[in-house]
């Protein structure tokens, strides 16, 4: 960074430690890109992203960086934040636009019904059917517990691992490239696998309960 860059990606967190430590000089940028604005907004980053873009931006000035706001939904608040730092001709590119059905036409979903205690064994029978010894699999729990709980369970047949914010980073990274690679078939997390996941191999994907 001292000797000049183009572009630099990074977590709030460390670019705000950078800028308080003089080690970052942000009064030139020309792009400022924001990924994933809804929940970088809505996880308590917000702060700090105001803070850093306090230092590029200056109030009503037309050299202000070119702003790119990233986000898979779009609650009125982000708009709120639209409006604070781009330009007020901004514009908006909706790639779902009033579609009803955003979710690939390739993929088939089935919902089932069954009572909690059952679920375990249930989610076993349909990871053996939709997936078998072969597949991949990723659930989706709501809690640290009910992942750890389901990952340890008897009914998954298929070797398994769970993955969720209690787990050191670095674990973590191992657990993922340990799925990608195939060494377990069945990744049981949170919502910390929700986003960035790029696994193509991935056969069949299970909600333990109706995301809220």
């Amino acid at each position: 960074m001292r000797s000049g860059i183009d572009i630099l990606v990074g977590t709030p967190g460390r670019i705000k430690d950078h800028l308080q430590n003089g080690k970052l000089d942000l009064t030139k940028v020309k792009h400022v890109v924001l990924d994933e604005v809804d929940q970088m907004l809505d996880m308590g980053f917000a702060e700090q992203v105001e803070d850093i873009l306090r230092v590029a931006y200056k109030k009503d000035s037309e050299d202000n960086p070119q702003t790119l706001l990233f986000s898979a939904t779009c609650p009125h608040w982000v708009y709120d934040v639209a409006k604070k730092y781009m330009k007020s001709r901004y514009e908006q590119i909706d790639l779902i636009g009033k579609r009803t059905q955003k979710a690939a036409t390739t993929v088939e979903h089935l919902a089932i019904e069954c009572h909690w205690s059952q679920r375990a064994a249930v989610i076993g029978d349909v990871i053996q059917v939709y997936s078998g010894s072969h597949g991949r699999t990723i659930v989706f729990c709501e809690t640290k517990k009910e992942a750890n709980e389901l990952a340890l369970n008897a009914s998954i047949k298929q070797d398994c691992q769970s993955l969720h914010g209690d787990i050191p980073q670095k674990q973590r990274e191992i657990t993922l490239k340990g799925f990608r690679n195939g060494a377990f078939k069945v990744l049981v997390a949170t919502n910390v696998a929700a986003r960035g996941l790029d696994i193509p191999e991935v056969d069949l994907v299970v909600q333990s309960s109706p995301p809220k």
